[in-house]
This record gives structure tokens, sequence and C-alpha cells, in this order.
């Protein structure tokens, strides 16, 4: 799964779904930047311990703050290469890395002294990512005196490219946050982190589960940028105030995958406070539940529980939380079913979206407040700790809240039309 996020439309926040199709390669899970058995074998081996002697060199020079070294890889006759990698490189100076490898990827297409290599760049912020993230690069390369050197770098097909390529990255740290900008005035980065610092504890307040209580906020300096980022069009995110990237289902054997939260500068700068809050309390809620979220989770139920905890603490009446809903219920259209996630589309009828957004929301807040809060959590986790999407709302609803989803829907709609009617 991926960016869910929260819009600006029609005054208040509104939540895109986290489509299957934004899970970007840039969070794929990453490997130790070393050859592997099978690449040691004949005929390629040695081009790609040769390629990997050449990028390891490069990473210790990123983690050693070299600029020389950086660039020493690069064709000497590669001049705007030379020149774009040394900004690159500049612009990523006071980023806090903990950790960046490189590895080589299959076996490099190679014809005499030229080569082309599929490379994944993996990544770890120093304090906050307990897994890397990793981009997928295309290098070209030509050997010279028995050394490979780098003649172009770009985004694998279906990659993005990172903060760092759209501009030099200041850095600014809260208790719980680490907010990295790019063009973006440093008071406005600030706000932003202090923002974060209240939403960790709200956060952890509601979902009990373990997590790192540490969020990454990045904020490039405009939407489109941040459709750079996410690889996707910049028409999705217009009215979109933040998103945040990850994969789904890393549960058991597979390990956790670095978050980020992406704030799309201009929508998130229409919101109020109150808005601002609710925005980034909901995406750190993602970040959370990471691990406790997986394919078997429906989009309804992942949605409506990061709104319950953005909104538990708020003095807001459900009508005003929930307005589409409220007029539709009003009018006597009362849904007959929960929404689907495809009704959590960024693009389409803006107040679909919110009638899908506001109905999970009021599915939480009925269990909540029927069953508790514990039981709530507990539902969720019991969700997405299921073998697959079918049967898994169903095992759930028996094992937790004794009850099925027929009645659930049922009570839903009452609860619908006696709250908001």
């Amino acid at each position: 799964m991926a960016g869910r996020g929260r819009g600006a439309r029609g005054g208040r926040p509104r939540f895109p779904r986290r489509a299957a199709g934004l899970v970007l390669a840039v969070l794929l899970t990453a490997t130790a930047c070393t050859a592997t058995a099978d690449r040691q074998g004949a005929g390629t081996s040695l081009t790609v311990r040769e390629i990997d002697a050449t990028l390891e060199r490069r990473a210790a020079a990123v983690l050693a703050k070299d600029s020389a070294g950086y660039l020493e890889p690069i064709a000497p006759d590669a001049r705007k290469l030379r020149a774009a990698q040394r900004t690159e490189f500049a612009n990523l100076a006071d980023v806090p890395l903990e950790s960046w490898t490189y590895e080589v990827q299959g076996t490099p297409e190679q014809d005499g002294d030229w080569a082309t290599a599929e490379v994944e760049l993996s990544y770890r912020i120093d304090g906050y990512d307990t897994a890397p993230v990793t981009t997928r690069r295309t290098l070209e390369l030509m050997r010279d005196g028995g050394r490979w050197y780098v003649t172009a770098d770009r985004p694998a097909e279906g990659a993005s490219d990172q903060l760092w390529h759209q501009g030099e990255v200041a850095v600014v740290r809260g208790a719980h946050s680490l907010v990295l900008g790019v063009g973006r005035p440093e008071e406005e980065l600030r706000r932003v982190a202090d923002t974060v610092d209240l939403a960790v504890p709200a956060v952890s307040d509601a979902w009990p589960g373990e997590w790192a209580r540490r969020v990454v906020v990045l904020v490039p300096d405009s939407v489109a940028s941040m459709a750079e980022l996410l690889g996707s069009p910049e028409t999705s995110y217009r009215g979109i105030a933040a998103v945040t990237t990850g994969e789904a289902g890393t549960t058991g054997e597979r390990p956790a995958i670095a978050d980020r939260v992406i704030v799309n500068p201009q929508a998130y700068a229409t919101l109020g406070s109150f808005g601002q809050r609710v925005v980034l309390t909901h995406e750190t809620v993602h970040v959370a539940t990471r691990t406790s979220t997986s394919t078997a989770t429906p989009v309804w139920l992942s949605e409506g529980f990061a709104d319950w905890a953005a909104y538990r603490a708020e003095d807001r009446a459900p009508d005003l939380i929930a307005p589409a809903l409220t007029k539709a219920v009003r009018a006597g259209d009362v849904p007959d079913a929960f929404p689907v996630d495809e009704d959590f589309g960024f693009d389409g009828d803006p107040d679909k979206l919110a009638r899908a957004y506001e109905s999970a929301w009021m599915a939480c807040e009925l269990i909540a407040e029927r069953w508790g809060k514990e039981k709530l959590t507990a539902f969720y986790a019991a969700v997405g700790a299921h073998s697959g999407r079918d049967g898994s709302v169903e095992q759930a609803m028996g094992a937790v809240l004794d009850t099925t989803p027929e009645q659930f829907t049922a009570d839903w709609r009452d609860y619908l039309s006696t709250r908001l009617g």
C-alpha cells in the first residue's frame, strides 16, 4: 500500500486513498551492498565485482562527507554529470545519514568497455529509520585502465528522484520529528516539526502497538516537486495536503519499511492550525500502524482509524467533522454499505470522497464508543494479521467484537442516523 493523504478541498481536510499503485520503488526492501553468490558466476562476476568496488568507494565518500571521493568515480570527461553530482552532494550535506549503500542488480549489460547497470541505492537517516529507504538507479559506465567510471546516473524506469535532487535540503529537528525541506522558509519547517511533535504523543495514546515514535517529514518546494517524489502526475495532489509513503504488510519475517510523510506546501498552507494538526496526526497514525496494516486491511478501516485517532482529542461535533455525510443522512441518503477501496481514489467526485472518509471515521467512532478503544485497536490489529483480504473483517468482528458484518452494518447505519440526523 502507499501514500494516504489529506486534502484541503471544501474548507476541511480530505483524505484520498493510499492507492496500491503508489507503493513506490523508493520504498522497497533494501539489501546489502555486496555481490551475491549467483552473481559470482563465470562471465559476469569480474564486471560486477569491479563495479561494486567503484560504488563502494562512492558510498564511503558520502558517509565521510568527502566531496572529492564522491566525484572520483565519475568519468573525467562527463563534465555535466560531474557538475550535477557536485551540486547533489552539496544538497545532501546536512542530512544525517546512518548508512548509504549500493547493490548492482542482476547482470550489467556490457559492450566491451561500456556497461549499463541497474543499481539499488539504500540509505537510512540516523536516529529515525529502523529500515532503509531504497531507490533504483540506472548507471552507465565505462572502463578505463581496469576501473569503471560512471558516465550517466538517472532514476531507473518507474523510480523517482530523492529530495536532494530538487535542491539544497534544509534540516529541522523536533522532539519526535525530522523535517527535511527544499526551497521552504526555515520557520515554516519549524512549524511543521512542532505540529508533528504534538501528533506523536496523541498517536501513541491512541495506538498501543510498538512503533518508533519518530517521524520523517519531507516538504518540497511545490506540489509539482511533491509529485516528482511520488512518481505520479501533479494533478493527483493539487488539493492534497499530505501523503504517507510506505509499504503495508511488513510483519513477520519481512522488515519494516521506512515511512515518509510528504507535505504539499500549497494545500497545507490553506489549512488553519486545527486542519494542519489533524492532517499530520492522521499521517502519523499511518506511520505508527504500518506493521499492523496489510493487504488484508480495507482502506475504510485504515483511513477511518487514522481519522478517529486524529479527531478524538478535538472538541468538534460530528456534523462539523462529517459535513458531507451529514448532508446526505439528513436528506434520507444513509449509505447501505461501507465504502470500498476505490471510493478513496485521489481523482473523482470530491463530495463522494468526503463521504467515504466520513463514513469510515464514523465506523471507527462506533466501535470506540460501544466496545471501547482497546477493542478498536485489537480489531484493527486482528484484521491486519489475517492471511488475506477475504474473511479478514468477518473473522475479526466475530473474534474481537462478537458481531457479524451484517449486524455491524445495521448498527452503523442506525448510528449515522442518530448522530448525524
